[in-house]
């Protein structure tokens, strides 16, 4: 391919210029990265976005994706261009038409091309360059004489007059070549520092993408978990409302139907009355004893328990209706339906394995605090004890998502986090983070930092509570942790595919470290 035809093929569309920084759009054309950002700034106002060369829609603002092979053929082709383009100098001699100029000659202060400069003078004093449109540019201010040498002291180009007889004399020079060269050097040297400093920018960049792309996934799925447990939590508390009020008003219902038996009843005990009240009445013996319902008349014991225990029932616990206690297991059956959406496992209970324990190390005998000692505790020699003054749980964890928490506070010098159960008992390696069977949370006195395979990165700031928490999501490959404060704080995760199960480790340099119980909160 032609160079021109090159050239047109590494345009931007937008500023009609070589790319500066290409990026490309899902549909597949490239544009320099500040004229797209400027294009799609402009069109986030209208409601939609689309691309100035094909005009394909996109309902939301597109991801740049830097394109790094078109870069890198962008810069070979501006590396060469140089030597094949114009220099925009023309040829002195040349008055008929111009003719681009491929060298000038400070001597003569003219400009020649390919044919004159054949033709031209080779003494000494004639000295060429590239082509020039200014040689004041290369000839000293104060001499008028061409810049030859370069004066290493005051770091400037002069001219043989300012080496004899100028502000110069006595100072050290080199000639421009020379000169030229180590500057070139040293440039390539920063040259070299910059091409590696942005192949790993590069490289961070193409990992937080990688990353990004995980999180958005994870994301898309957590979104669809999270709006279905919503609907489904509406539809639950609109009906545990339905269910309550229709309860509360049945609480009145039900003493409305009591009241209304006990007026039937008043009745119908007022009719009694009426009838034993005429009976009395009556002069005729005969009369009063051939009564024939005075055995129901007399019977005052009908139903009295039963009305005396539904009053008292009634007075005493509202209609029967517990307004808290419905709401509560109401609410109870809902947090177990956001469990089953999202389940979380419980703190995980850990308990320090005392064979793996160094001998400086005290545990504690529920297996919950390893304390720093003074006192060499004997302990039985066993392969997995660790000659450093740490500890490990029993438990290891193979799947599954865990966490468990340690109070702090009993130590400024203390390590926390899990290892593979093939981490090394013997030497300075051993420790929590020291290696790459292991990863730590580390406070060294004031200081506080996360560590695996001694590579540490700092944190700026101090914990503000005394209390840690290690999140394990082995499927994930995440171990992450926690400052316990309000609100919970998160530290780190460290990210990785893990290749053994994994234990819960403690490094304790002075004080004490103590495992705690817990509850995830959601």
């Amino acid at each position: 391919m032609a160079s021109g035809d090159l050239r047109a093929e590494l345009e931007c569309s937008v500023c009609l210029n070589i790319y500066t920084d290409p990026v490309m759009l899902r549909c597949g054309h490239n544009f320099c990265w500040v004229c797209i950002d400027g294009v799609l700034d402009t069109q986030g106002g209208s409601g939609g976005y689309s691309c100035p060369e094909c005009r394909e829609k996109f309902p939301d603002r597109p991801a740049l994706q830097r394109n790094i092979t078109l870069r890198n053929i962008v810069e070979n082709f501006l590396s060469v261009q140089p030597h094949q383009e114009e220099s925009g100098v023309f040829c002195t001699y040349c008055v008929d038409s111009p003719v681009p100029a491929v060298r000038s000659c400070l001597h003569c202060e003219v400009s020649l091309c390919d044919k004159h400069l054949r033709v031209h003078k080779k003494s000494p004093e004639h000295v060429l360059c590239d082509p020039a449109l200014s040689m004041e540019s290369r000839k000293c201010s104060v001499h008028k004489k061409i810049l030859e040498y370069y004066c290493t002291e005051d770091e400037t180009c002069i001219c043989v007059s300012c080496c004899m007889i100028g502000g110069h004399k006595g100072h050290e020079m080199e000639s421009l070549d020379e000169a030229s060269e180590k500057k070139k050097e040293t440039l390539r040297n920063v040259l070299q520092k910059l091409l590696t400093k942005r192949e790993e920018t590069e490289e961070r960049v193409q990992s937080l993408q990688e990353h990004r792309r995980k999180v958005e996934e994870e994301a898309a799925g957590d979104t669809e978990r999270v709006t279905a447990l919503f609907r489904d939590l509406r539809r639950r508390l609109e009906d545990l409302e339905k269910r309550v009020l229709r309860d509360i008003s049945r609480r009145a219902e039900r003493i409305s139907i009591s009241i209304r038996d006990l007026e039937i009843k008043k009745e119908e005990l007022s009719r009694k009355l009426r009838h034993i009240e005429e009976l009395c009445n009556v002069t005729d013996p005969l009369t009063v004893l051939q009564e024939s319902d005075t055995g129901d008349l007399c019977d005052t014991e009908d139903g009295d328990n039963e009305d005396r225990e539904r009053h008292e029932e009634l007075l005493h616990d509202g209609g029967g209706l517990d307004v808290a206690g419905v709401l509560h297991m109401g609410l109870s059956d809902i947090i177990t339906v956001v469990n089953v959406y999202f389940y979380i496992q419980g703190a995980a209970d850990i308990l320090l394995d005392g064979n793996t324990a160094n001998n400086y190390l005290q545990i504690s005998d529920d297996r919950k605090t390893a304390s720093r000692s003074d006192r060499y505790q004997n302990y039985p020699e066993t392969p997995e004890r660790f000659q450093c003054f740490q500890v490990i749980s029993s438990q290891s964890f193979s799947s599954g998502r865990h966490y468990w928490e340690v109070d702090v506070g009993g130590s400024d010098v203390w390590r926390v986090g899990m290892c593979y159960p093939s981490i090394g008992r013997r030497g300075g390696k051993s420790g929590i983070g020291k290696n790459n069977k292991s990863w730590g949370l580390e406070r060294y006195y004031n200081q506080y930092k996360v560590i695996h395979d001694s590579k540490e990165t700092l944190f700026p700031t101090n914990l503000s509570s005394n209390r840690v928490r290690i999140d394990l999501d082995y499927e994930a490959g995440r171990i992450s942790f926690y400052d316990l404060c309000d609100p919970i704080r998160h530290l780190h995760t460290f990210t990785t595919t893990f290749t053994e199960p994994l234990h819960a480790g403690i490094w304790v340099y002075r004080g004490r470290i103590k495992i705690c119980g817990g509850r995830r909160e959601m």
